[in-house]
């Protein structure tokens, strides 16, 4: 009986060491990315897209202040 959980207490403590070399591994490749992302000047993409969308104004057609029709600019 002992030596069976002992080797389940094995089995437990392998996978475990498993999944922190994998974990590890994942924040390794992940600094990685944010760093090629940064050297390559991906980052500036979210703002630059944020301003490419903003509102625009509008202003009347014509220059009396039609209110009703309005052009974008």
């Amino acid at each position: 009986m002992k030596r069976l959980a002992k080797l389940e207490v094995e089995k437990l403590k392998k996978g475990k060491n498993k999944a922190e070399e994998d974990l590890d591994s994942l924040k390794i490749d992940y600094k990685k990315l944010c760093l090629s992302m940064r050297t390559a000047g991906l980052g500036k993409l979210q703002s630059s897209g944020v301003k490419r969308f903003e509102k625009k104004r509008t202003r009347p057609i014509d220059r009396k202040g039609n209110s009703k029709r309005f052009r974008i600019s």
